[in-house]
């Protein structure tokens, strides 16, 4: 299923050539798109011309152009070599001195078993060629020699680039000359007595691939790149078949489904995010060429919000607010059609082979419907987000530690920590709206208690899970819910209003009672809150004479309102054993939300100072979360 979508998407990517240059968004059978560094321009007599700069500089810094040239071989072990272009080991025979450890250290050495190997296959194939061009590369391999890149117009910044050749005058590179592609249309048909079996994606009687094209880009994967069908090892040999033949796929269909997926790994295409170890790939398929982009450009948005608050980013804005409101598809993306194909593959490296994360072949309308309910479970009031719902990195990045610089400032986290199986859990659940990790509840959890970062986002993330997974059969609030009885809800209100009081009476501390106590109050509560209660009538008392912290306007009004809010706290607690001996996952998560409720909320009876230290923790917290985009 995943590689007849793929190669199917191949046809439309062939169909339908890119607007802006027009040229073919992907190559035809048999070429593939590779990084080209430099160009060497032949005499027809074989001598080298000039070498041409084949890099593209509108970035910061300059990259090999993608070029579409024979396709590569799989260099799975040994030396083999690519048809008229390759790296300068194959090609003029030098390669990067990889010797670190030698005294005199030189930047470049022969390889001379590689250059042998293109030379040789060269010369063979372009022996009876009546081609200028293809003459002139004969006649260049047969002079050169290794030893000849000391001079210019060579530089050490070529060693170990993709080059190609072009005949001198010529406006098109070697390979792309008649002759040269009718040879390799050649060299591409089959060997006689290949093995022919039904293709697994095309149903077509055809010649099987032994070995599939590599695929290259998937985050953390090998830079030569993965495989998705693989069989190299004498386990998987069985009735006389080996490699390729244990999943008949044809040569034509092995190249389509690669190539598709190779075009969407390249992140400047804007289909692919990278989400923990997991790369993860989305199309669209649609009557029309606008409406599948509008849908896969819409897509790439709702799971990675761009961070800037450019144009593009004030256009967008509005429409994800309507999908967070759970709103219709025809309202915020009117042309996409509800039936409209998407697909989504998740890919993560696994050695040479990769793995499948995740595979969705479903409607745009049921994903748009599945995100919305996932920003729908992650609503808080206070909301956890100032401006935009956030991505799915952003949320995982709060799995991972928080940290400080020598300053003191939070710094941002790094998206390495973030656990690479619940990277792809949680994505499939996003996706599919299934329930969320059940190991998430646990890691946010432990992280709040170890580093005691308990923002908005990680909050918002309880909340999603326990409400969605329904791990305790009862439904959370968004916002404060002064009316609900549950203890470890409670519990948390009163450990926030705790340290109000505690701030109000002595004013800034190097550590508060959260910093101290949290770890133990929201996991063995009967064994912390007795103490904390004691503290807090001493603050109490104190407020009640007038000591008070600078930020307080009127000490008796707050110790009032401080008064009141415990007493509605307490009432559902049993006077002889008022706070349970231990709380497990679900109710510490229970305790967090009723912590940030009571924390962050600006509440209408409260006086103007609690008020605006609620109105300013909110807006603190909702900062934090810009560290992690």
């Amino acid at each position: 299923m995943i590689l007849t979508a793929l190669a199917q998407y191949y046809q439309r990517l062939l169909a339908n050539p890119d607007k802006d240059s027009g040229l073919p968004r992907v190559p035809s059978y048999g070429f593939s798109e590779e990084k080209i560094g430099y160009i060497l321009v032949l005499s027809q007599d074989g001598a080298l011309v000039d070498v041409q700069n084949n890099m593209d500089t509108s970035g910061k810094k300059p990259m090999p152009k993608l070029t579409s040239v024979p396709r590569p071989e799989k260099r799975t072990s040994g030396i083999k070599s690519n048809f008229l272009w390759d790296k300068t080991a194959y090609v003029l025979g030098v390669e990067g001195n990889k010797d670190k450890g030698s005294v005199k250290e030189v930047p470049w050495i022969v390889a001379q078993k590689t250059f042998e190997a293109f030379k040789q296959l060269h010369i063979e194939k372009l022996a009876d060629m009546d081609d200028a061009g293809l003459k002139a590369l004969s006649l260049f391999l047969q002079n050169w020699q290794p030893e000849q890149f000391n001079q210019a117009p060579f530089s050490p910044e070529m060693i170990d680039a993709n080059v190609v050749f072009k005949l001198d005058g010529d406006y098109q590179l070697l390979h792309d000359r008649v002759t040269a592609k009718l040879l390799w249309s050649k060299m591409l048909t089959p060997e006689e007595g290949a093995l022919e079996s039904g293709c697994l994606v095309t149903g077509e009687m055809a010649p099987i691939a032994r070995l599939h094209p590599a695929i290259k880009g998937v985050y953390g994967g090998q830079s030569s790149g993965g495989s998705i069908v693989s069989f190299n090892a004498d386990a998987y040999t069985s009735y006389g078949k080996s490699q390729g033949e244990n999943a008949p796929v044809s040569e034509a269909a092995a190249f389509a489904y690669t190539t598709a997926l190779n075009y969407l790994l390249r992140r400047e295409n804007g289909q692919c995010i990278s989400i923990g170890d997991a790369s993860t790939v989305f199309w669209a398929v649609a009557s029309d060429e606008n409406t599948a982009h509008e849908a896969e450009s819409l897509f790439g948005w709702m799971m990675n919000m761009p961070a800037d608050d450019g144009q593009e980013t004030a256009q967008i804005k509005p429409v994800l607010e309507k999908i967070a409101q759970g709103r219709p598809l025809k309202e915020f993306a009117p042309n996409i059609a509800e039936s409209t194909r998407f697909y989504v593959l998740g890919l993560a490296p696994n050695a040479s082979r990769l793995s499948i994360r995740y595979w969705m072949d479903t409607t745009f309308e049921k994903l748009a419907e599945n995100n919305s309910k996932h920003w729908l479970d992650l609503q808080l009031n206070p909301s956890a987000w100032q401006s935009k719902p956030p991505s799915v990195w952003q949320l995982l990045i709060q799995t991972t530690p928080k940290r400080k610089d020598q300053d003191g400032r939070l710094k941002k986290s790094d998206s390495k920590d973030i656990p690479s199986q619940l990277a792809g859990e949680f994505m499939r659940a996003v996706l599919t709206g299934q329930p969320y990790p059940v190991s998430l509840l646990a890691k946010l959890i432990s992280r709040i208690r170890a580093d005691g970062y308990l923002n908005g986002l990680r909050v918002a993330m309880i909340k999603a899970v326990l409400n969605r997974n329904s791990i305790d059969q009862k439904e959370i609030p968004v916002g404060l819910d002064k009316d609900e009885i549950d203890k470890a809800y409670r519990l948390g209100r009163l450990f926030a209003v705790l340290e109000v009081a505690q701030s109000a009476a002595l004013g800034n501390l190097n550590a508060n009672i959260r910093d101290r106590y949290y770890g133990g109050a929201s996991s063995t509560p009967n064994s912390i809150f007795p103490l904390l209660l004691k503290n807090y009538r001493n603050h109490h008392a104190g407020l009640r004479k007038g000591k008070k912290a600078e930020w307080v306007k009127d000490a008796a009004m707050t110790a009032g309102w401080l008064e009141k809010e415990v007493s509605q706290i307490m009432q559902v607690f049993n006077p002889n054993q008022p706070f349970p001996r231990t709380m497990n996952l679900a109710e510490q998560g229970r305790f967090v939300v009723g912590y940030y409720h009571q924390k962050f909320t600006k509440q209408s009876d409260a006086p103007d100072d609690v008020k605006q230290i609620a109105e300013s923790d909110v807006s603190e917290n909702q900062n934090e979360e810009n560290l992690g985009e």
